[in-house]
């Protein structure tokens, strides 16, 4: 459930900030790139911030039997 969410999150993220661009300022680009950086990030350092997040709120991971 939280992969599905964090891939919501991010994609929305990217998709509001390009029409921002597009349609009020150019630097709306910045946080394109910035959620683009996060997500490459979290490919190598397996940390993704919006996970943490969704621990701390008590949402489960659909795979985790322990959980």
């Amino acid at each position: 459930m939280k992969e599905r969410i964090v891939r919501a999150v991010a994609g929305s993220f990217i998709l509001i900030s390009v029409m921002l661009a597009v349609f009020v300022h150019s630097n709306w680009l910045f946080m394109t790139a910035f959620v683009g950086v996060n997500l490459l990030q979290s490919s190598f350092t397996k940390f993704c911030p919006l996970n943490f997040i969704l621990d701390k709120m008590g949402v489960k991971d659909r795979n985790c039997s322990s959980c």
